[in-house]
């Protein structure tokens, strides 16, 4: 029996979701020390090396939450559409997007566009509108009525803790 003490040489493997993955974090710990434009930077790197999965949404939210710190809801609305487009069944990105709306005074023309019958997802959006303009009721009877049509979509679970929260919102101001 011969044996030999020759071993193959690392190789080094370059993971591009991995290093995505890490930018993101980078992005977050600048976000947290308010170094916006570094924050910004490192989320552009990520969603670059990651383009199409559903991580990405992540990113893409993360660079809209950013760009609306800094005032630019215009650049945000376009990231939080992307992350949506990228992955649908996060309530997160709908609540973003909304919030998104109102700070560009878009509240109005959005219901009205949300309103044509499509999507089951656009209910969740006409819904999170009406909270935003302030007609809480009517955004929990139409993000009830989503919950009620698809009772076994992910998102349905962080809708309804939402209508518990505004419905509790409500009972709150009633009773002062």
């Amino acid at each position: 029996m011969v044996t030999s003490g020759y071993r193959k040489p690392y190789e080094y493997e370059i993971d591009a979701s991995k290093n995505g993955a890490l930018h993101n974090d980078w992005g977050l710990r600048y976000l947290n020390e308010k170094c916006y434009y570094a924050a910004i930077q490192e989320f552009k790197i990520a969603i670059s090396l990651n383009p199409d999965t559903q991580a990405t949404s992540t990113y893409y939210n993360n660079l809209g939450e950013t760009y609306m710190i800094i005032g630019y809801p215009d650049w945000a609305q376009d990231c939080f559409e992307r992350a949506i487009t990228q992955y649908s069944l996060n309530f997160k990105y709908y609540q973003n997007l909304a919030k998104c709306f109102k700070a560009r005074g878009l509240v109005d023309m959005k219901i009205k566009e949300y309103s044509q019958d499509g999507s089951p997802l656009n209910k969740i959006m006409l819904g999170l509108l009406y909270v935003e303009k302030g007609d809480l009721r009517r955004g929990i009877i139409i993000l009830d009525e989503f919950a009620m049509s698809e009772p076994d979509l992910i998102i349905t679970v962080a809708v309804k803790a939402y209508i518990k929260e505004m419905v509790a919102q409500i009972n709150s101001t009633q009773n002062l």
